[in-house]
């Protein structure tokens, strides 16, 4: 028996791996999230599985449905939304079921602020304008920052951006990267990516609350900042130069001895 932890994607239910979706299909127990899991993936499971949210259950709850499938020898696909490293309070269930030897495999999946950039079509790393992408959040009521997280010392890099739970924190956000991005860095505001019912804002730090206030956004959405989203005059990366040589592409390899 084991517990598969599966990452559904950002929303749209075909964004699934093809590895995730056929264990949802073979599992008889489906734990879902369902608050953030969309049905029609869940719905794939077998005719005489049980299928469960989860949403409304706390941990305890979760776990002892896990050791009775355990009990049953029954394989649990136990579904989350996006990929289940980043932000999906998974390392405590696996922190659970190794107290309990209960084996569990992590299938990964498509996280928000890739999907984010597909549909905005960009890229967030740009030749000298950003090589690096940072995933962070701000502290709110649930949990604060650890020390050096926080916002005004990840600002100093100039880094893209992805900050995930902080749609109701956009006056400290603008504060603490004004002062190295500045008022005008450009900001996308990625609510529900990849559903049905999904926006995209480009705006800047100083005007994002505003536009935020008026689409009336106050959950599930991913601030986007960085200099990337409103960049359009870079350099061609070295990648497809024809004067740069690597390994797939040496030119000054040595021809080989008649």
């Amino acid at each position: 028996m084991t517990v598969y932890f599966i990452g559904a994607g950002p929303g749209a239910p075909d964004l699934i791996t093809v590895r995730g979706l056929k264990l949802i299909e073979s599992c008889l127990v489906c734990l879902y999230a369902g608050s953030l899991v969309p049905e029609e993936i869940v719905a794939a499971a077998p005719s005489d599985a049980l299928v469960m949210d989860t949403a409304p259950m706390h941990l305890d709850a979760i776990i002892e449905h896990m050791k009775q499938a355990h009990a049953e020898g029954k394989d649990i696909a136990r579904v989350h939304s996006g990929d289940p490293s980043i932000y999906g309070a998974t390392a405590e269930q696996m922190r659970r079921l190794d107290d309990l030897d209960i084996d569990y495999e992590i299938v990964p999946g498509v996280p928000a602020f890739a999907a984010a950039a597909a549909r905005m079509k960009t890229e967030l790393t740009l030749p000298e304008i950003a090589q690096t992408v940072i995933v962070t959040r701000t502290g709110m009521k649930a949990s604060s920052m650890p020390e050096g997280e926080q916002l005004e010392v990840l600002g100093q890099s100039g880094a893209t951006l992805a900050i995930h739970l902080s749609i109701r924190n956009l006056v400290y956000i603008r504060e603490a990267l004004a002062p190295y991005y500045g008022d005008d860095c450009p900001v996308v505001i990625a609510y529900r990516a990849t559903w049905p019912d999904e926006l995209y804002i480009r705006t800047t730090l100083a005007e994002m609350k505003e536009a935020v206030r008026k689409a009336k956004i106050t959950r599930t959405a991913l601030v986007m900042v960085g200099p990337v989203f409103g960049e359009t005059e870079f350099r061609d990366s070295d990648l497809y130069n024809p004067d740069y040589s690597h390994v797939l592409r040496n030119r000054g390899k040595k021809k080989s001895a008649a």
